[in-house]
């Protein structure tokens, strides 16, 4: 291993957010941060922001102690051997699916699905199989490889983007998942056409996401479906033209669409993360050609039905990850759109908080009382 001063990385002693059990508030710790393997990088988090994901990971999964997050942001502090492509000081977004750019899926064309560096579900690096936090030299959990709930983190380099240096940290954390996942769920996964219909179940920051997304490739009708009444009027600002709360309404929400929409929307999207949902916005689209994008997680039943009618009408039901974006390919351009004022991020953040201060992001998400909270590392 080395850096770019040509010294050798040692472990580092730092602060992270670390979570002892399921749904047990985070315990600010001392941790022990082990030096980057080769062809990673250890970065040290300016910023990161809560995903619904790090809430329904630990509320639920047994891997434990463990540190949460994965849209982070953050200044490269030293690279392992091999690594080329980034140096120490460098600003990097982190992300949690990687691409190596040498597998099948990556060399296809048509994917984003890397069989290298995809989605890390044991709590480990992918390099090694091993984890790079230690308390008392006693291991603690990685979550999707990336765990930025902590001052000092180790990704593997196929993990990271480079992005230049007068670009906002405390800003574009965003894009490492949500609301990129949204826009590429309109324009990669869907491809929104002009003058269509579209039906959004769930106005979190992806839900929203997906709606600047329509709305920037000119849908006609963006329709917002969501339980929680005070959602209504914010979500305008993204792009809804209309919303509608399920609880108001006297016959079952796919009916209300297929009704208003003579007979259903062009495309629907699920951004909730509940298995129920998709089959309600499969049955809210339209005969032919109705598209139903799913983009949430769900933490329970994981199984989805539907009625095979609804295929042979000629519906059609999307999976994505990450909306489709290949993160090192793709995720440069969605930054410069950002710098040019082309899409929104920073109307996403409805609260900024220290990091001793990120039980209290957790609780406001629970309660539905913000859509991205930025936690602010200690400088």
């Amino acid at each position: 291993m080395s850096s770019a001063s040509g010294k050798q990385p040692q472990v580092i002693t730092c602060k992270a957010a670390v979570a002892w059990g399921a749904a047990q508030p985070l315990v600010i710790e001392e941790v022990e941060v082990g030096p980057p393997q080769p062809f990673e990088i250890r970065v040290k988090v300016v910023s990161t922001s809560l995903c619904r994901s790090d809430i329904s990971a630990w509320e639920s999964q047994a891997i434990f102690p463990r540190i949460f997050g994965h849209e982070a942001s953050g200044i490269v502090e030293s690279v392992g051997e091999g690594v080329t492509e980034f140096s120490e000081g460098d600003h990097v977004l982190t992300v949690f699916t990687g691409e190596c750019k040498t597998c099948k899926q990556c060399t296809s064309g048509k994917s984003n699905i890397c069989q290298v560096l995809g989605l890390e579900r044991r709590g480990l690096m992918h390099s090694d199989q091993k984890t790079r936090f230690f308390i008392k030299g006693k291991p603690v959990y990685h979550y999707c490889a990336v765990s930025s709930f902590s001052e000092y983190i180790v990704v593997h380099s196929g993990c990271a983007v480079k992005v230049n240096s007068d670009v906002p940290l405390e800003k574009i954390c965003l894009l490492s998942c949500g609301v990129a996942a949204g826009l590429g769920g309109a324009w990669n996964v869907a491809d929104v056409s002009k003058g269509s219909t579209v039906v959004i179940f769930g106005l979190g920051t992806v839900g929203l996401s997906v709606a600047q997304g329509a709305k920037l490739r000119g849908a006609s009708r963006i329709i917002g479906v969501d339980t929680n009444p005070e959602k209504g009027d914010k979500a305008k600002a993204f792009g809804i033209t209309e919303f509608i709360n399920p609880n108001d309404c006297n016959e079952p929400i796919q009916q209300v669409i297929k009704r208003v929409t003579d007979g259903g929307a062009d495309y629907s999207f699920e951004c909730i993360g509940d298995t129920g949902m998709i089959t309600t916005a499969l049955q809210s689209c339209c005969d032919g050609w109705g598209l139903t994008v799913t983009l949430g997680v769900p933490k329970v039943k994981p199984e989805v039905a539907a009625h095979y009618g609804i295929f042979l009408t000629g519906r059609t039901l999307k999976g994505s990850l990450f909306g489709g974006w290949r993160p090192k390919s793709d995720l440069p351009s969605l930054v410069d759109m950002y710098m040019k004022k082309e899409i929104q991020i920073d109307e996403y953040i409805t609260h900024n908080l220290r990091f001793e201060d990120i039980n209290e992001a957790f609780n406001l998400m629970r309660e539905g009382k913000c859509l991205r909270c930025v936690i602010h590392m200690p400088v």
